[in-house]
């Protein structure tokens, strides 16, 4: 156990930030998933900024590499884009 006022903040504090983090990486893992499966062209155009929104905030957070991010995107551009 912690002995130390700051690493009892610390470990609160972590806590909270990985709670966000994963609550965040779920919810643009969904909208990727929902942006694969829709077959309509016009709902997926209104999607796309919106997921590439999200996967940018994650890969500015440090949540998923950039690289990741760059490649999801590029792979969904791709796909509405075949549409």
């Amino acid at each position: 156990m912690a002995n130390h006022k700051s690493a009892i903040k610390r470990i609160r504090s972590n806590e909270a930030k990985r709670l966000r983090n994963k609550y965040q990486h779920k919810t643009t893992r969904n909208a990727v998933r929902d942006l694969r499966v829709s077959e309509d062209k016009k709902e997926a155009t209104e999607m796309l900024p919106k997921v590439v929104s999200m996967l940018d905030k994650l890969a500015k957070n440090n949540i998923i590499h950039k690289n990741k991010a760059a490649n999801l995107k590029s792979k969904l551009s791709k796909q509405v884009a075949a549409m």
